[in-house]
């Protein structure tokens, strides 16, 4: 006899479970851990979550290729130095923003957080540019899979911190200070959260210039 029940168990053991989004890769779609890795589309400028497989086909980075892997390089740069009249010849209106290489563009474009995620500020290129005539060991970027993340504090409180990080780790940065962000200044819970992940990358990364 068939009864509603023994129906009711049919349907569930056909079901397939839901997958939640970001649980299979953008490319061939098969499940990834929650921990995955990251290409770029260097035209439409979008991060993809992929498996380890579809990450390896992208991690030639000379490679004329429409995606690009992004790799797990953390530098630290102990010796970078910036004035306060170099950084506002960036006009970067708050003291902090990340820098990478656009190769769709050819050049390099800066970002800062605010209430509205990252927001693209016009970068004076000459300006740019004697900041790494100056620092020349910073200027070793990948194109569009890294970034620059430069932090300038108040004037006179703290030295400037550079450090190079994977372009999707700066893009959850802003976008974790979007959430957490309170009033004009941003409030204390992004600075804390600043000082925390400056004072976790820090500790990752290895000192610039060692390949």
């Amino acid at each position: 006899m068939t009864t509603p029940f023994h129906v009711l168990q049919r349907i569930t053991a056909n079901r397939k479970p839901e997958v939640r989004a970001g649980e299979r890769c953008e490319m061939c779609a098969e499940p990834i851990a929650d921990a995955h890795q990251h290409v770029v589309n260097i035209e439409g400028r979008q991060l993809m979550c992929v498996c380890r497989a579809c990450y390896l086909l992208f991690i030639d980075q000379n490679a004329a290729l429409r995606y690009r892997a992004v790799p797990d390089r953390y530098l630290s740069f102990p010796d970078f130095t910036i004035s306060q009249g170099e950084w506002d010849g960036l006009e970067i209106p708050v003291g902090l923003a990340f820098f990478f290489h656009n190769s769709a563009l050819g050049k390099t474009v800066a970002f800062y957080p605010g209430p509205a995620g990252a927001t693209e500020s016009e970068l004076p290129l000459q300006q740019w540019r004697s900041v790494l005539d100056r620092h020349p060991e910073i200027d070793v970027l990948s194109a569009d899979v890294e970034a620059l993340l430069i932090r300038v504090p108040e004037r006179g409180t703290a030295d400037a911190v550079c450090l190079l990080l994977p372009i999707d780790a700066c893009y959850e940065f802003v976008g974790r200070m979007r959430m957490l962000w309170r009033g004009f200044d941003g409030g204390q819970d992004v600075r804390r959260y600043m000082d925390e992940f400056f004072t976790a990358m820090s500790a990752r990364a290895r000192p610039g210039g060692v390949r």
